[in-house]
């Protein structure tokens, strides 16, 4: 529960938050094990039931629903995604901190991530409706998060903080439309899906 707090509060004030959330000792497992596993589930979940069960509107066929199999496993496809996601950003940050004067540590590198990601996550909500897809590009407000964070999580300097951000945002993009691609080659749903 304290984790999810300490999620509001760095979404509604990240400032204020993130000196705060740096000042307490992080245990990384139980943050993979019971914040991400709740948060991941928003998008798959989300995802599934607009593809699967709601379908979109072709014009000149009708609904077009992906098959419950593709969107399963789709579904599992990204919740785990999610997982390697995380870890891998939150190593990219832990690896890369020094190249921007910042320390090293992995714990408050993964509580920087996941708390950043959250909004994208929150996001997830949209994918019930293929029309408001677009409405998850507010999931870049992780990006913000994200850069106020590195002062108070990695030590980083702030002049250097909006490189760092840059990079980690980048690589979260890659990886991202890396994961999409995958997912649409391996769980390909009906035309216009």
């Amino acid at each position: 529960m304290k984790d999810f707090l300490h999620a509001a509060a760095v979404l509604i004030d990240p400032a204020g938050a993130w000196p705060r959330v740096a000042k307490e000792p992080t245990d990384w497992v139980a943050l993979m094990t019971r914040t991400v596993v709740l948060l991941a589930l928003i998008p798959a979940l989300c995802g599934f039931i607009g593809v699967s069960i709601i379908g979109v509107i072709v014009p000149g066929t009708g609904v077009v629903r992906a098959a419950l199999f593709d969107g399963i496993f789709g579904a599992i496809f990204l919740y785990l995604e999610s997982f390697v996601m995380v870890l891998a950003l939150g190593l990219l940050l832990h690896l890369t901190a020094p190249l921007f004067g910042g320390q090293r540590n992995f714990a408050a590198a993964l509580t920087l991530t996941v708390y950043s990601y959250t909004p994208v996550w929150l996001t997830g909500i949209f994918l019930l409706l293929p029309g408001l897809h677009f409405l998850m590009l507010t999931g870049f407000y992780g990006a913000y998060v994200l850069l106020v964070g590195l002062p108070a999580m990695l030590q980083t300097p702030p002049p250097r903080a909006r490189g760092f951000a840059a990079l980690i945002v980048a690589c979260a993009l890659v990886l991202t439309l890396f994961a999409a691609w995958a997912q649409h080659r391996v769980f390909a749903g009906p035309a216009g899906l």
